[in-house]
């Protein structure tokens, strides 16, 4: 089983890996789709209008986490990674009073956001609870090509003959082949004892089977460099975030405090949980405002590991740039892990599947720099992993704000503990990794609808909105 650093750490735009980022990828594949030669183009017919219709918790909670912006955007051309923050309202006035798209490469296709864009509450469709459809009408509104995505979490979108191929067993056979293909943490101990390698090691191994060395600590150093600009820029910030809740950040306001109380030689007995909360808090700020994140391994999870690495930096003398790839690689490990053996979507599995996969990874991605063990990394996860089961996600007004932006917060100081539990010991423990993983996958399956990212329940409704 194999799965790139550089597919769990992407870089794009919040507030939402799901509900936004992969909306907007599926509206360019599906550009892709009508341009190509693979679906049977009637001769002399060509493609006038487009509609997309979303479903299950893009339907629900779509508006809230810019699904429907996303997908507009898409249909313009842009990508997560290549869409510039700063243009998107401008852009996003110009399709509603054109009434069309104009994606580059393509015609003009008509396409009313207001008509054409459907919000469907009642008609979940059957792969996953992120499901949407596109499709393309000729002049006299004759369907000509129809296509389903889903987006099933960390910006991954499938169509649905992937997602069969996905779950089915053929899926492990058809990876890319790697040195160290571990499945699951009990296979990725025993390939590291056998080795006498490190999981970052063994991770940084298996993608250099499918790339230069250069080119992949180019890539750790840009995903990091994100992250850092991530949480440069949500210090800097003030006001109020967009939504209608009026929330508003406070990341650069404790940041202030907490330099004046450094400045002023105070002491402060919390002040790595302080800096560690802050650091969280300005990331998910920025994903909340639509601003440039990294995926880790979702958007709404986005601020635990950089918060995580940020205190490394802050906190320990032994921290270089060498730590931080060596850092993403041990997350990325756990992350894929997790990933295949269960999930990191929040309307799957709720927020366990989301926070508590990123306090997993930042656990062991600490425990890992700070000269932990294999074992002892792995116990890392495991801690973070267990301590946030059954953690419903349910955003009030379907706005990746409260409780989300103060979960990442709690989440990294729950990855740090982690770490220096798992450190302070041997590396033996009574929980498997594996079995908090599978307990994740089942009590996601028992979980009601109503608390995995629809907001029909839990804090959503027992808040009132302001």
């Amino acid at each position: 089983m194999f799965l790139s650093v550089f597919d769990l750490f992407k870089i794009g735009i919040g507030p939402s890996s799901s509900h936004t980022m992969g909306p907007m990828t599926a509206a360019a594949r599906f550009l892709d789709e009508i341009a190509g030669d693979d679906w049977p183009r009637p001769q002399g017919v060509a493609v006038d209008r487009l509609a997309v219709s979303l479903h299950g918790s893009l339907a629900f909670t779509g508006v809230g986490h810019g699904t429907d912006r996303a997908v507009v955007l898409g249909l313009c051309g842009l990508t997560p990674v290549t869409v510039d923050p700063d243009r998107t309202d401008a852009l996003m006035t110009q399709v509603g009073k054109e009434k069309s798209v104009t994606p580059p490469g393509h015609p003009t296709y008509r396409f009313d956001p207001r008509a054409d864009l459907v919000l469907d509450k009642k008609t979940p469709l059957p792969g996953h609870a992120n499901g949407m459809a596109f499709s393309a009408f000729d002049a006299q509104g004759r369907l000509l090509l129809r296509r389903v995505y889903y987006s099933i979490g960390g910006g991954f979108v499938v169509s649905e003959e992937e997602l069969q191929r996905l779950k089915s067993q053929a899926a492990a056979s058809s990876s890319k082949s790697v040195p160290y293909p571990f499945r699951n943490a009990r296979e990725m101990l025993a390939m590291a004892a056998d080795g006498g390698l490190s999981i970052a090691e063994m991770k940084r191994a298996n993608e250099e089977a499918h790339m230069a060395r250069e080119d992949l600590d180019d890539g750790l150093d840009r995903i990091w460099e994100v992250m850092r600009a991530c949480i440069e820029r949500g210090l800097s910030q003030e006001g109020i975030m967009p939504g209608g809740l009026k929330v508003r950040r406070r990341a650069r306001q404790l940041h202030d405090k907490l330099q004046e109380e450094w400045q002023r030689n105070r002491p402060n007995p919390l002040l790595a949980n302080d800096w560690l909360s802050i650091y969280a808090m300005a990331v998910n700020e920025e994903n909340a405002a639509g601003g440039r994140v990294v995926t880790a391994p979702t958007n709404g999870a986005a601020g635990v590991v950089p918060a995580v690495m940020r205190y490394w930096l802050h906190f320990h003398a032994d921290a270089d740039q060498a730590s931080i790839r060596d850092f993403l690689l041990t997350a990325a490990a756990v992350g894929g892990i997790i990933k295949h053996n269960a999930s990191i979507s929040g309307a799957e599995v709720g927020c366990q599947g989301e926070v508590g996969s990123a306090s997993a990874m930042a656990a062991a991605g600490l425990a890992a720099v700070m000269g932990g063990t294999p074992p002892q990394v792995e116990n890392a996860a495991e801690i973070a992993l267990e301590h946030h089961l059954g953690m419903t996600c349910d955003p009030i007004a379907g706005l990746v704000q409260v409780p989300c932006i103060e979960r990442n917060a709690l989440g990294a100081v729950k990855a740090v503990t982690a770490a220096s539990l798992a450190i302070k010991g041997d590396g033996t423990h009574f929980v498997p990794l594996d079995a908090a993983i599978e307990t994740m996958r089942q009590t996601g399956l028992d979980m009601n609808e109503r608390y995995k990212e629809t907001s029909l329940g839990g804090l959503a409704v027992n808040v009132v909105e302001c």
